[in-house]
């Protein structure tokens, strides 16, 4: 076969540039989209015309076999790379969603990550090295053949391929996307994002000047608790409280029913970012939009976290994570930062119940008459079985109504698998939370208030709308989240909390729950007030009812 192939390309040459174009096309086209491919393919032509330049010197045609190589086989990594991307999360390597993933993830957080998700991309790779192996066949047969010199027509189209090889190089926007020079930048913008995040102690002190200086104060009892549980990865179409046909949360739902109009189940929640860090950013800044009102000399206070203090508020910081940006961003602005998972990665097995008895403590703690305690969970973040106890498996065995909707849905084997795994999580979760609010309430200060309010960062995808478990920007269950409110003397209004809710606004509910004001603030914005407008967030993917 390599015999007859080799003879076939010294009679006609053409015929193996014209297969390594098709196969640069086809990279090209999986990992780009419109005017893009065309003119990665001009970017990618030098090495073809390298191939069909005469060159008659043996040490030069091993140079040439090995340059071709590399460059080619350069252009088909970045492709298919891209075509990855593009299909798990609907993202490009140098969007914000990728960058921040990559500047938060650590060598060992990487190869969890390829481990876990194997079943999932290895056909891809499967052939990726098929065409790198073809690619460098062809190369190889192409540049072992002997020169033949170019006739007046071949001379002049390739020279004129040669000129749009230049044409291409030479123009900015067009260069910056060539492999070569696009993923060292990419580098650089990760590390230098890291090395933002790891300085972040003057950025502190502005956001608590900025607090101080805005004018807030505390209004209501001298003595309040807040609890903030936020957690990660849940998804409330997973929830038996939001309708679910699994019995995942039956000890929420009897606190539901137990607290009446004290406990507010908010039905239409939404994240507006897929992912962690970016989520938090907005839930702790009020959406970016703190800027002030116009006329006001009142400056933007920035952060929830720094507000509270500034009102008089002690804070907790209590995580079962180990993530440097969202230590260093958020954590570090309390007054006592407790970090209990000591393994970062997705294999951490530190389940969240081991926050509860750090609860206790602060809970208990009299020093400050105004306390606010946020407890970060693990929640349902991948790998799901790390989340909740191995004895914990109560939907294994199938059968029931979700397993048949998932076959009906013609869902593989590995994925209803998932979800087992993840309603596991989802039920183990239910009990942490619940215990969080039952603490709370048995620890309410004497003659004042106590609230608590609890939220995912992000959803999570297991088989609802595609054939993938994990964050997912693409589709609707990356965004869809639980939301609930509890508070005490005063019980919530009826009809409170009906509207749809967006996590980058919880700092203006949460500011209510806190009973704080400062000049400036948007009472249109907090799903608790009367004045409450909803503004749709623009998500990725498409049209969105968020009433559902």
């Amino acid at each position: 076969m390599r015999v007859w192939f080799a003879e076939l390309l010294r009679r006609r040459p053409s015929v193996g540039i014209a297969a390594l174009a098709a196969l640069l096309l086809l990279s090209a086209s999986l990992g780009h989209e419109g005017l893009r491919v065309p003119q990665m393919l001009l970017l990618a032509l030098p090495g073809l015309i390298w191939l069909r330049w005469p060159v008659r010197s043996p040490p030069w045609r091993r140079l040439r076999l090995f340059g071709v190589a590399m460059l080619l086989g350069i252009f088909l990594l970045d492709g298919f790379l891209r075509a990855y991307l593009r299909q798990r999360y609907a993202a490009v390597p140098d969007s914000t969603l990728v960058l921040t993933a990559a500047a938060n993830t650590s060598p060992r957080e990487a190869l969890e990550y390829l481990m876990a998700q194997g079943a999932q991309w290895w056909p891809g790779l499967l052939a990726l090295l098929l065409a790198l192996g073809l690619l460098l066949g062809l190369v190889r047969v192409a540049s072992q053949q002997p020169p033949r010199p170019l006739g007046t027509g071949s001379r002049w189209l390739w020279l004129g391929l040669l000129l749009l090889c230049c044409v291409a190089h030479a123009s900015k926007p067009w260069r910056r996307h060539h492999p070569v020079a696009f993923w060292p930048h990419w580098a650089v913008s990760v590390e230098t994002l890291r090395m933002n995040w790891s300085d972040q102690s003057r950025q502190r002190e502005l956001l608590l000047e900025q607090a101080r200086a805005s004018g807030v104060r505390a209004l209501g009892a001298e003595s309040s608790t807040v609890v903030l549980v936020l957690t990660d990865s849940v998804n409330r179409d997973n929830m038996s409280l939001y309708g679910y046909q699994r019995e995942t949360t039956l000890q929420l739902q009897a606190l539901s029913r137990e607290e009446g109009a004290r406990l507010l189940v908010l039905p239409h929640a939404w994240s507006v970012q897929a992912t962690t860090v970016a989520a938090l950013d907005g839930l702790f800044s009020f959406g970016g939009s703190m800027a002030a009102q116009p006329g006001s000399a009142a400056p933007a206070p920035g952060h929830i976290l720094a507000l509270a203090r500034a009102a008089g508020y002690r804070v907790w910081w209590m995580s079962n994570h180990d993530d440097l940006a969202i230590e260093q961003q958020h954590a570090q602005l309390a007054d006592t930062v407790e970090m209990i998972n000591r393994e970062p990665g997705r294999s951490s097995s530190m389940l969240d119940g081991e926050l509860l008895d750090s609860l206790e403590e602060a809970l208990a703690d009299r020093a400050a008459p105004r306390k606010l305690i946020v407890l970060h969970l693990l929640g349902a973040h991948p790998h799901y079985r790390l989340r909740a106890p191995e004895a914990l498996r109560p939907f294994e065995q199938g059968g029931d109504a979700v397993e048949r909707e998932m076959q009906g849905q013609q869902r593989p084997v590995w994925l209803r698998e998932q979800r087992q795994d993840y309603d596991a999580v989802i039920h183990y979760h239910d009990g942490v939370v619940a215990e969080t609010l039952r603490k709370l309430k048995r620890h309410v200060p004497a003659g004042g208030e106590a609230a608590w309010m609890y939220l995912s960062d992000h959803g999570q995808e297991v088989g609802h709308s595609i054939d993938h478990a994990g964050h997912s920007p693409g589709t609707e269950a990356g965004y869809r989240i639980p939301a609930m409110l509890w508070r005490t003397p005063q019980a919530f209004a009826p009809g409170s909390g009906q509207q749809p809710f967006r996590a980058d606004w919880t700092g203006w509910t949460l500011a209510e729950l806190l009973r704080i004001e400062w000049p400036g603030m948007e009472p249109a914005r907090n799903v608790l007030d009367p004045r409450y407008r909803w503004e749709a967030p623009q998500l990725p993917i498409g049209e969105v009812d968020f009433a559902r």
